[in-house]
């Protein structure tokens, strides 16, 4: 369970890195939040990945996301 935890808010924190990168892009800034968001967000889905035993499969990832929500719901 920690480690879909883990993939679940790494899959999170890289979705918010979208709007940041498209706001930075727009205003002409450079995408420093954005960065930070997407290094958080890939680390956390890669330490999820590498330390589940087995890994993780692209079609276990809908399903430990819903694990997660079902999990706290």
């Amino acid at each position: 369970m920690p480690y879909d935890l883990h993939m679940a808010i790494g899959i999170t924190i890289l979705a918010l890195a979208i709007p940041a990168t498209i706001n930075a892009w727009i205003d002409r800034r450079l995408p420093i939040v954005s960065g930070i968001l997407v290094l958080m967000g890939g680390g956390l889905m890669g330490y999820a990945w590498r330390e589940k035993p087995g890994g993780y499969d692209w079609q276990d990832l809908p399903t430990s996301f819903i694990t997660v929500i079902g999990h706290y719901l």
